[in-house]
């Protein structure tokens, strides 16, 4: 049995993470519980922010990983992971401006994105976990290298 390459698979862990916080925050407001909320979305975001650390650093330093399953379905994982990346971007820019509008008590501005935001943020850390799949245990990773030639093959 192959070994998982530790950085992409603690990201997808804290990516995993946050989006199990997000479900919690989600329910916690529900029930009304405002101050617990408040933590739990803080801590999602705190899990976000790690991913995000681990995965630029590791994106900056080291480089991306390459597809390394069938040449015949590449385009697929190709669209499949540029699907990914723009929801991520999406999650990424609502998410700031969602627990902005809540720490600053924008509540009307918080209540109309929130849901939208946790939705995305969900798609996202589904499609994350599925590059992680097809990156690293579906197939074997392909060549490490920058993003462009990994995403786009130049």
């Amino acid at each position: 049995m192959t070994s998982l390459p530790i950085l992409p698979t603690i990201s997808t862990t804290f990516i995993v993470l946050s989006a199990i916080t997000v479900a919690i925050g989600w329910w916690q407001i529900k029930q009304r519980k405002l101050e617990s909320h408040r933590k739990t979305m803080t801590l999602a975001a705190i899990f976000a922010i790690i991913f995000f650390i681990i995965y630029a650093s590791r994106t900056i330093f080291v480089g991306n990983t390459s597809f390394g399953g069938p040449d015949d379905i590449k385009i697929y994982y190709t669209v499949f992971l540029i699907f990914h990346i723009t929801l991520a971007t999406l999650g990424a820019i609502m998410g700031i401006t969602t627990l902005y509008a809540g720490y600053k008590n924008n509540l009307e501005l918080h209540r109309k994105i929130g849901p939208v935001t946790s939705i995305i943020w969900f798609f996202t850390a589904i499609t994350g976990v599925a590059v992680f799949l097809l990156l690293y245990v579906f197939y074997k990773g392909g060549e490490t290298t920058s993003v462009l030639k990994a995403i786009f093959g130049f």
